[in-house]
């Protein structure tokens, strides 16, 4: 069975707590007229995410979501993955960071690890961002959309746009960092478009899928 389509004035509930996700999908969801709240915002539990791939812990955070408030939900299951650090932090990406989350110190980690491996030049730096989106309906339905951005990771950190690693990852094709990049640059997504950012080209692939047009 398929979930129906969305259309202007649907309301879905964002699986987060993180108020600069929450942000950036208002951005994605703008043109669309789609009520957005987020799971923090209604007081939902955070669930354990102890999936070994984004697809397990985005199936996890929308249905936890999609129960929780009885409605559609909504929720994205990504990172950062080094090449040279055999795909970590992958989906601990966050973990990373610590509690209370300080990507300062994450980026500094990944540059140690690099540093370790004698990852020096670009072509030893690569990285990808990876985002899985997750639409669950409370009856257990749900469907995956997935997105991919690589490119090279630089140090010192650049940038002071986006969250998490932005600052020190540089996109194919570009030579500033998703940090120096505005939002509609970083994200570079119009309908029928394929956008930049991992997150973007999720969506994209979303909004052709669920999203009713015209």
């Amino acid at each position: 069975m398929t979930i129906p389509k969305l259309r202007r004035g649907d309301r879905l509930v964002l699986a987060t707590h993180n108020a600069g996700k929450l942000k950036e999908f208002q951005e994605l969801f703008a043109p669309f007229g789609l009520e957005l709240v987020s799971a923090g915002d209604l007081g939902l539990p955070e669930p354990e995410e102890n999936g070994t791939t984004f697809a397990e812990n985005a199936r996890t955070k929308a249905h936890a979501a999609a129960r929780g408030a009885n409605m559609l939900a909504l929720s994205d299951d990504s990172g950062i993955c080094v090449d040279a650090l055999d795909g970590q932090p992958g989906v601990y990406t966050a973990d990373w960071a610590g509690v209370p989350r300080n990507f300062a110190n994450a980026m500094q980690r990944v540059e140690a690890e690099l540093l370790s491996k004698g990852a020096t030049t670009p072509e030893q730096r690569t990285a990808s961002f990876n985002a899985t989106l997750c639409l669950a309906h409370p009856d257990g339905r749900d469907v995956l959309y997935v997105g991919k951005c690589d490119g090279v990771l630089v140090w010192p950190p650049r940038g002071t746009q986006g969250h998490g690693y932005d600052p020190m990852f540089q996109p194919e094709g570009f030579d500033i960092t998703f940090g120096e990049m505005a939002a509609e640059a970083k994200h570079s997504w119009a309908p029928g478009g394929k956008g930049l950012s991992h997150r973007a080209r999720a969506f994209a692939q979303f909004v052709e899928n669920q999203i009713e047009q015209g």
